[in-house]
Parts: C-alpha cells; structure tokens; sequence
C-alpha cells in the first residue's frame, strides 16, 4: 500500500530493485557514522547507527523513504527539504513514502525507529544533507569520468550536473554510473547563506493529498476480502472477561464471527457499523476487580504520601537545602496537575492481514519496531514474517508510541483468516487511553537578607512512563528524564538548586503525552518563578530578565515576547502573564492576555518568541506552534481524566473537551533568526501556555492557582 497514491508513488519493492534492475539507477543506504553518537545505546540496550535511504532512478525519478511518521507535523515536507537541499533539487520533484520496519531508521536521539520528542528533524538535520551531498558527489564523479575531467570543474543545477564547458547531464542519465562508485566519505556541505529551500517558507507536499482524499490514514485502508472489528473492552481499567454470552451477535446482520482476544472481546463482520451493532448485543460479565479501589481521591493520597520520601537526586547545585534553613525568607508551595487524555482525532486503528507464513500491518505508529514486534506475538510469528505499512496519522501526541490497539486486530484476522480492519470509537478511546501521568509537586525558594535570591528546591512525584515503556532504560535508583524535563534544566542564575524526583505508581498506565513533563514541569517552575517575584517586590518580568542574564537565548525569546505582546501596558480590564522554557533545543517566550467575564478568564491573545535554531521551513514552524498552543490551551480551560471506582468518567469531546473554532484567541509567533542547529517544535509551546495563563489570571485577580484545570476554579 503506498502512502500517497499518485505520481510521486513508488512501492518499497521498486525501490529495493532500484539499484539493479527495473528502472535502474543509484540507491543509497549509507551509514552516517559521523552524525549520530557512535555506539549510542537504544533502551534495549543495543548499538545504533543512523542512516538515509534515497533512490535515483534512470527515468530521472527521485524517491526518499521516509523515516518518521507524518501526523501533522510536517516531517514528510521537512525531511525532503534537507535532502533537496544538498542534492540542488526542487523539493517538489521528490517521491515521498514511508520507510519499512529496520533498524536502518533508528532515530539516534531516540534509540529505535520512533517519531517523539521533536526529535525528526534534529535527527536528520546532519544525516540527510550529508545524504544529499553524497549523492550529488558520486553524480557529480560520474558526470566528470564520462566527460573525461575531474568532478571539482562540474557544478549542480535543478537535477542535472553541468559542465565548466556547458554540457550537461540529468541525474537520471547518471544513476547507473553513479551507482557502481564508492559512496564518498568526507563531504563539504552547503554553506547556511547558499540555501535555497532550507530557511524559506513553502507549501507542504502533503497537502494536495490530504485535499483531494487521496492520502491515506489508518481509517481509509481498505484490502481486498477485508472486514471489520469493533472491541468490546472492560469498562474498568485493567478489567478482564469473567464470561460472555454472544449468541445474539453472532444472529445478527454481517457478522462473520466473534473472537476472544487478549484485550476483549472482537466482533468481526462485513461492516464496522455491522460490527458495532453486534458489539452492543454482546452480553458480558467483566472481572473489575484489581481496580475497584482506584479513584481520584486514592490517586492523590498516594502522591501526596510519597512525596513525603526523599528524592531521587536529578540536579544538585550547592546545597539548596541548608540555603534554605539559612534563607531570611522562604516561600513554599504546592502544585498538583491531573491526568490528561491524548484525544486524537483519528481514534486508534489497526489493519492486521495474518496469513500462516507471515503478516502485514497497516496501522498509523509512531514507534514502527515496537508494533512489529507485537505483532509479531499476537500472530505467533517471528519479527521479520511481519510487514509494517506505516499510513498517516490522523494526531499522534505521543498515543502512538504505545501499541495496545494492534494485537486485537491481528488476533481476529488469524482467528478469521482475513483482513481485519479493528476501529475503536471515540469511547473507547478516552476511556482506555495511557494517560499523561498526575503529579504533586513541592517548591520552595530562599531569599537572603538583601533579597536575593539564593535558593530554589522542586521535589517532584509521579509515575515514570519511561520505566513502563522501556523496561530496563530507568535502572533503579535512576531518574527518568522524561520525568524532570523543564526542572533539571532550570536557567536561573541562582546558587543553590536542588530537582529531586520521586517515582510513584498510581495503579494505571501512563503515557507519554505531547511535551511529557514539560508540561508538567514548567507549569509549576514558572509559575513559582511569578510567587517569587511577588515575594521580592518585583514585576514577574523585570525578576526574570535580571536572573536570566547570563542566558543570552533565555532572555534574546523573553524581550522578544515582551515587545510584541505590550506587556506593562496599562490597559483597562486587560491583564497578561509571562513564561519562559527551553526544550527539545527550542527557546520559547510566551505572554498571554486576558479579560475576566463572568467569573471565568477569556483569553484574547498569545504572543510566542520562538528560537529554534534554523528554521527549515518557517510557515511549517508558526503551524506547529500554533498547534501546540492550542493543545495547551485546551489541556488549561478543561483538561482532566477522573477515575472512578476504577472507570473513567470522560467519555467524547463532549465532557473532555477541546478549544472550539469560537474560542480561538489570537496566536501571534515571531521566529527568532539563528544559525544554531534546528531545535525540536513539534511540543515545547505547548508546556508554556498554562504558566503564563495563570500568571495573567493572578495579575487580574491576585489568586495564585496551582491545580488545573481551570474549570476547577471560579475567578469571581
């Protein structure tokens, strides 16, 4: 199945054959030695390498597979631009489709063939240009051979090589030649002021396909002979099927059969709609047993109970502690943040196609070897029997590097021996979600007699995802570093620091959650940061700027933000509130405004100063942090997962809900210009948004919220 459909199409045996037969021409599969950290360890433990996969092809087709998965964030335009760039092609005239399952994709940042962190293009920002440059080289070399001179007296146009006498070749009529050279080692790349398409905003070459319907999400897969599954699941977490009774599923309309699988029960039949009805006919008695106790207020108790411990030590500066005993002024508090759903707009989806000598799997994955892999045990069969078709996703925010949607869906294919194409609704979704993990958090800051600031303590508990995700990467007595992120990394200039963190389980899966514990982080670090300032008797921005001025980026975002937003403005019924974070690489300012109407806070606009280094495309960069503000706009307003007695409450977007078209405010982004190398983008403007809201609400209302929701709380 190809990704797009259409004239940039290419199936992954074409592209394999490239190099010999078939259309002939020069493929690459080149080991970037020298652009990842050599001898970099996955989380299992293994040895990483990084390489880019390009096929020229002798019709002058030129094709890329794709080694990260596309769920808005731009990576299948991002990608190509960096290899367009050193190979001096329009980005446009590059076939895009996705890589296969191997560990020839291992994102080195990451460790394994995964999309997160806002890692696709900082990973690639080396490998594929050098890939490009490689292959410009080695074309270059042929042409050169061909016309009886050296390769430095050819240049690169538009796909073609030319001569120091004008002749001229396209890269399609050098391919073969090309191909039979030895991929050279030591490339010069091209020089930040040479760009053409890196650094220039353009369209996305996805766009014409998600337009005309044409490219493909796990929801529009569709196979010769397939059919359909709906999952009945327990309605508690970790519940489990004591009995079921389907005698009157199996009488209804299409059915084709009823398969018990290790996540519930499947109902298979010649629609999804088919297939639902029958799942609602389905009588079952569910075991809820191991979590009946499990409720909000049990949650809590625990973190609050654990946070009593001593941390796990992940930044020690000084001795915060004794600053703090000696401090003529502390100031203490205490946060506490809920769980939160991923609530993506494609709910999760699997085609699983279980045949006895191997599987394909069709599914929207943002971690490709881990849903080989279990697909692989569902259908009994070794990895390397099973074929991963990456589609689009329709949102990702991190659920999908989780793959407890796949096996039901291989199981009921092998039970039924057919394509199974298994949806879950929208229910299904928000109530069986892995969810962003709850926190309680402690802080305290020391201020000495002159009223500087001397010390500054954050004791953090919650879950570790880490340690769940990846058994083994959290050894014990370890910090998880997705656990302390925006706290370790804390860019004051303050002598004693102390981030220590305690791992609490809360009786359920947790996930890694757009920004992971940036979110959490930054909400209690910058908020405090407001407290302390009131605490010195100055303006929340005039404390920062003096503690960050030894943090030339830090500061360079926060006046920019500062400027744009008219901050210190003295406007009637208008109140604005400030926070500042680096993550992923990416320095980010943002400044929210706010009115009170009605006892609730109404927000009419937030300005953002962005330095992520180069920006490889600027329009692509303002779309994600536009994306990203308004998901934690929306986790802010109304965001929280309750538990009760096991179940969760929330089940669609009518009681999780999400900012509406009406509630939009104005978002304004403004790109700091940087020869830095790209930073993450995908995440970090979404950790700063609550901060920075709450600070405006205390400016408005002189209320200091550490709990969120807002919805929690009535301004009045």
């Amino acid at each position: 199945m190809n990704a797009q459909p259409g004239r940039n199409a290419l199936s992954r045996r074409t592209f394999l054959k490239s190099g010999a037969i078939g259309i002939g021409g020069l493929v690459l599969a080149i080991d970037i030695t020298g652009c990842s950290k050599r001898g970099a360890k996955s989380a299992a433990g293994e040895i990483t390498t990084t390489n880019a996969w390009l096929s020229i092809g002798t019709d002058n087709s030129i094709h890329f597979l794709c080694d990260r998965s596309e769920m808005g964030q731009g990576v299948y335009t991002g990608l190509v631009t960096l290899l367009a760039e050193e190979l001096e092609v329009d980005p446009r005239r590059i076939g895009v489709e996705f890589a296969p399952v191997g560990a020839a994709y291992t994102n080195a940042l990451l460790g394994g063939q995964v999309t997160g962190g806002s890692t696709s293009v900082r990973d690639a920002w080396d490998k594929l240009r050098i890939a490009g440059a490689q292959a410009r080289e080695m074309l270059k070399a042929a042409a050169a051979s061909e016309w009886k001179t050296t390769a430095s007296t050819c240049r690169v146009e538009n796909g073609e090589v030319v001569s120091s006498f004008g002749k001229r070749f396209t890269y399609g009529e050098l391919a073969a030649a090309a191909a039979r050279l030895p991929v050279p080692a030591d490339i010069k790349l091209k020089d930040a002021r040479d760009f053409r398409w890196i650094g220039k905003s353009s369209t996305r070459l996805d766009t014409p396909a998600k337009v005309d319907g044409s490219a493909i999400y796990g929801i529009d897969v569709r196979l010769p002979g397939m059919l359909y599954a709906s999952l009945a699941m327990p309605p508690m977490l970790g519940g489990k099927v004591r009995s079921f009774d389907d005698a009157a599923a199996r009488a209804m309309p299409g059915v084709q059969g009823v398969v018990a699988t290790s996540t519930g029960i499947a109902v298979v039949a010649d629609s999804w709609w088919h297939a639902l009805q029958a799942r609602n006919a389905l009588k079952v008695e569910w075991d809820g047993s191991a979590s009946a106790a499990l409720n909000d207020g049990s949650i809590l108790r625990g973190l609050k109970q654990a946070a009593a411990a001593n941390g796990i030590v992940a930044r020690k500066d000084g001795d915060a502690d004794a600053a703090l005993a000696g401090a003529a002024r502390v100031v203490r508090a205490e946060y506490q943040l809920p769980m939160l759903a991923h609530a993506t707009l494609e709910p999760q989806v699997c085609t699983a196609d279980v045949r006895a000598d191997g599987c394909d799997i069709y599914v929207p994955t943002q971690t490709q070897g881990a849903a080989q892999a279990a697909a692989a045990r569902a259908a009994g069969l070794q990895p390397g029997q099973v074929n991963i078709h990456t589609t689009f996703l329709g949102g990702g925010f991190g659920r999908r590097l989780d793959v407890d949607f796949i096996p039901a869906a291989v199981e009921a294919s092998k039970a039924i021996g057919k394509p199974v194409k298994l949806l879950w609704t929208r229910e299904d979704d928000t109530t069986h979600d892995v969810y962003r993990p709850p926190a309680y958090d402690t802080v305290a800051g020391g201020f000495d007699r002159d009223g500087k600031l001397v010390a500054w303590k954050l004791h953090l508990t919650g879950p570790s995802i880490t340690a769940r995700v990846f058994p083994g990467a959290v050894p014990p007595g370890g910090v998880d570093p997705f656990s302390v992120e925006a706290a370790s990394n804390y860019p004051y200039d303050v002598p004693n620091v102390l981030v220590d963190w305690v791992p609490h389980e809360v009786g359920l899966d947790v996930g890694y959650w757009r920004s992971v514990s940036h979110a959490l982080n930054c909400f209690v670090a910058e908020s405090f940061m407001d407290e302390l300032a009131l605490a010195a008797g100055q303006d929340p921005a005039a404390f920062r700027r003096t503690l960050l001025a030894k943090q030339p980026r830090y500061l360079g975002v926060l006046e920019v933000a500062l400027r744009h937003s008219g901050y210190g403005k003295n406007e009637p019924g208008r109140f604005r509130g400030v926070a500042v974070m680096e993550g992923y690489g990416t320095y980010m300012a943002q400044v929210a405004e706010i009115s009170l109407v009605d006892g609730k806070a109404k927000v009419h606009r937030i300005v953002c100063a962005v330095d992520c280094g180069q920006a490889v495309n600027p329009t692509i960069v303002v779309a994600q942090v536009e994306s990203a503000i308004l998901f934690g706009l929306s986790a802010t307003l109304w965001g929280e997962i309750n538990v009760q007695g096991g179940r969760v409450q929330q089940s669609n977007f009518h009681d999780y809900r999400v900012v509406r078209m009406n509630e939009v405010p104005v978002i304004e982004t403004h790109l700091v210009a940087s020869d830095e190398s790209p930073g993450g983008i995908g995440e970090p403007a979404t950790a700063l948004v609550a901060p920075a809201l709450c600070n405006a609400i205390y400016a408005a209302t002189r209320r200091r919220l550490r709990s969120l929701p807002l919805t929690r709380h009535n301004l009045a």
